[in-house]
């Protein structure tokens, strides 16, 4: 009897054992999908960001550029490399948003090239336009809500301002999710993009130019109901998200990114 039994627990084990690793394979390869449609994403970003510096030798044809300039040009030029090579050596799916911080960086800096081509005062300092980052830095905050949502603040571009005040649709930066085949808006592509979102916006959570219920939907499980009020406590993230997300948060982040029950961005009020 108890070697029958013991045969029970072998069988059993060698099952459990199994079970794990095929577990852990299927999770492996999910995590490396979604790494890869993000890589694409960021890809696509880099480009675009590539396009604009090349752009400022246009700009700056005939221009004698001051001490600022020039540091503000190589700066953007710094950031596009750092970008690209970052890219290039992705392993990890949190290394995707030191690629995004590059790029956000860097358009900030071509930003500060072209308004002293033009004699304007520099931009000052704020997030990317919410509904597509690779429109660049934000010029103001509009009240802003999908079909069924209350309004809150957003930061946007000049453009996408103008679009909303006149009732129209903004210009929604759109990535792959699933399998590949489906598009959706970037803030609703779930937690695969956590990462991707985090490296354009999280150096502004505590500097009071993001709204909070922004971040922290942004970051910590989507809008869902707490548009309307649950999230309404993360106002609160101004003071208290720069010094916590930084350490705590990116240690954490791949945990959620894996199993993909961790973050939820999807917007559905």
């Amino acid at each position: 009897m108890s070697f029958v039994f013991l045969l029970l627990l072998l069988g059993v084990g060698a099952a459990f054992l199994i079970g794990s690793r095929r577990e852990k394979a299927r999770k492996q390869a999910q995590l490396q999908e979604e790494l890869t449609r993000v890589s694409r994403t960021a890809e696509e970003d880099v480009t675009a960001f590539g396009e604009e510096v090349a752009d400022l030798d246009i700009v700056t044809a005939g221009a004698e550029l001051d001490e600022g300039g020039r540091q503000d040009y190589s700066r953007a030029l710094d950031c596009y490399d750092r970008a690209k090579e970052t890219l290039s050596q992705l392993s990890r799916p949190e290394d995707i948003r030191h690629v995004t911080e590059a790029i956000e960086d860097g358009r900030y800096a071509a930003k500060c090239v072209r308004a002293r081509v033009e004699g304007k005062p520099l931009p000052v300092r704020r997030p990317p336009c919410f509904f597509n980052p690779q429109h660049g830095p934000s010029v103001e905050d509009v009240d802003w809500a999908p079909a069924g949502g209350q309004p809150r603040p957003v930061p946007v571009c000049a453009a996408d301002a103008e679009r909303v005040s006149c009732g129209a649709e903004p210009a929604v930066r759109t990535v792959p999710v699933g399998n590949g085949l489906q598009r959706r808006a970037y803030w609703e592509a779930g937690p695969a993009y956590a990462e991707y979102n985090r490296g354009y916006f999280n150096s502004y959570a505590g500097s009071g130019l993001l709204p909070g219920v922004l971040m922290g939907a942004m970051l910590f499980g989507g809008f869902g109901g707490g548009w309307d009020g649950g999230m309404d406590g993360a106002g609160e993230m101004g003071g208290d998200a720069g010094g916590d997300m930084g350490g705590d948060f990116g240690g954490d982040m791949g945990g959620g990114f894996e199993d993909g029950g961790g973050m939820d961005f999807d917007f559905g009020f």
